[in-house]
């Protein structure tokens, strides 16, 4: 058995290999290529499903919390050589610098650029103009200020992250009266070739070859998952 497929296979009582730190995090994300963050459908296919005990997310009663993976998410980006974003299935997940290149091309390939004069043509341009803007400004400056057009603009970054034209860059927190970071952090959202680099994105294989590539890896990695699950990791249907 491979050395990444000892991640995901379950042997009854929990996964054979469990994250114990952000490092170890950052070293199953460039094993297995492709990692959602929390439920993908697929049985303990997700880093949340990877920590062990004392890294889940825990409450306290005076309503605190503490959730390792939320936390880490920020330097998993920024030092652990992979990109982040809404990618599978409109749900958030991380995929390794190798095999991004490949990711990107079949992504883009199926998913064009949106039409001049739409809204995520608007989105974007802002972005481009900008480099990088957390959500809540992107929003704003896209006219997006209504008490109910929250979902509606975040509807339109879930597609762009979706066809690889956003990513995540970092998270912002607020900071309390004693300077110290709390709540769940706003999205530092970009474009990939702002965040990576023209040659980070750049693929010597056709759309069809770089999906097929993905395809065996997923299903080597994956081997108790079934077509149509690995199919929707790859292949997900965006609702215009």
């Amino acid at each position: 058995m491979s050395l990444f497929s000892d991640y995901f296979i379950d042997n009854g009582e929990g996964t054979l290999h469990e994250i114990h730190s952000c490092p170890e995090l950052m070293e199953c994300i460039q094993q297995v290529g492709f990692l959602p963050l929390l439920e993908s459908g697929i049985r303990s296919y997700n880093a949340e499903a990877l920590m062990a005990e004392e890294c889940r997310y825990t409450e306290f009663p005076d309503g605190s919390w503490e959730w390792p993976v939320w936390r880490w998410k920020g330097p998993v980006i920024k030092e652990g050589g992979c990109v982040y974003g809404k990618f599978f299935a409109g749900k958030a997940g991380f995929i390794s610098r190798k095999w991004w290149p490949d990711f990107f091309n079949w992504r883009r390939s199926q998913y064009p650029a949106p039409e001049e004069g739409t809204i995520e043509d608007a989105i974007l341009a802002t972005l481009n103009e900008q480099g990088s803007l957390i959500t809540r400004d992107l929003r704003n400056a896209c006219g997006f200020t209504g008490s109910k057009m929250r979902s509606k603009f975040d509807g339109y970054v879930t597609r762009l992250q979706m066809a690889c034209r956003i990513v995540t860059e970092d998270f912002v927190y607020p900071l309390d009266k004693h300077g110290r970071e709390y709540g769940w952090g706003l999205s530092l959202l970009t474009t990939p070739e702002e965040l990576l680099g023209m040659e980070a994105c750049q693929c010597n294989h056709t759309p069809e070859e770089s999906y097929q590539l993905m395809y065996d890896h997923l299903h080597q990695l994956l081997p108790r998952a079934t077509e149509k699950q690995i199919l929707k990791l790859l292949k997900p249907k965006i609702r215009r």
